[in-house]
């Protein structure tokens, strides 16, 4: 019995720790960039974008251009988020990694 208790003491803790780590995810904010900078794109941990800023240079470029450079700021950025958020669950798992559990980005 007493292993058991081992088991859903571990299992308290790691819950408390992935409360923990959605909270500081949620904290997290990355800036995707595209064009030298011309182009920025900042998401939240959540991957929902919350600013994008073109510079006035950039305007002047062919409309297809300019959408090119927000998705490649969009998946730069999106990348980032994935790295960050990959980093704050294994500090709350201790690197173990939950087999069968994803993140939504």
């Amino acid at each position: 019995m007493t292993d058991f208790n081992k088991i859903l003491d571990k299992a308290k803790e790691l819950e408390a720790k992935m409360r923990e780590s959605q909270e500081n995810i949620k904290k997290i904010r990355v800036i995707g960039v595209s064009g030298s900078n011309s182009v920025k794109v900042i998401l939240d941990g959540e991957g929902e974008m919350q600013k994008i800023e073109i510079s006035d240079e950039i305007l002047k470029e062919d409309k297809s251009i300019i959408e090119d450079l927000i998705i490649a700021a969009h998946t730069n950025a999106k990348s980032q988020i994935k790295s960050k958020t990959s980093e704050e669950i294994s500090k709350a798992t201790g690197g173990l990694g939950i087999p069968g559990f994803k993140w939504p980005l």
